[in-house]
């Protein structure tokens, strides 16, 4: 019988995994940039089905976005230009221990 965890002692042992800990700090970013657009659209009082149709996306792909699923940077790009912001992406070079122990170096 496995022996049972509570979800803080299961999320640090996850976090002790350098590999997750980036992707999380990834989803992380990507719910901020969510937020942010839900937080506009509803300032500019726009639905989901307004704001697809200025860039030429569908309703439910607003949606997604709006949800923090999306893999594509130049549909955020449009998104987060008809709301009135830019996206600024710079790469930032890991610390050389966590890279090293990714195997990355």
């Amino acid at each position: 019988m496995k022996k049972k965890i509570s979800v803080n002692q299961h999320l640090h042992m996850k976090n002790k995994n350098l590999y997750l800990r980036e992707l999380h700090k990834l989803e992380v970013e990507k719910a901020k940039i969510a937020k942010l657009i839900v937080k506009c659209r509803i300032k500019e009082n726009l639905n989901q089905s307004q704001l697809a149709n200025r860039i030429g996306v569908t309703q439910q792909q607003i949606s997604k976005i709006e949800n923090g699923e999306f893999s594509s940077i130049s549909t955020i790009e449009k998104v987060l230009l008809a709301l009135g912001y830019y996206l600024d992406i710079k790469p930032v070079r890991l610390p050389v221990k966590i890279a090293t122990k990714l195997q990355i170096a």
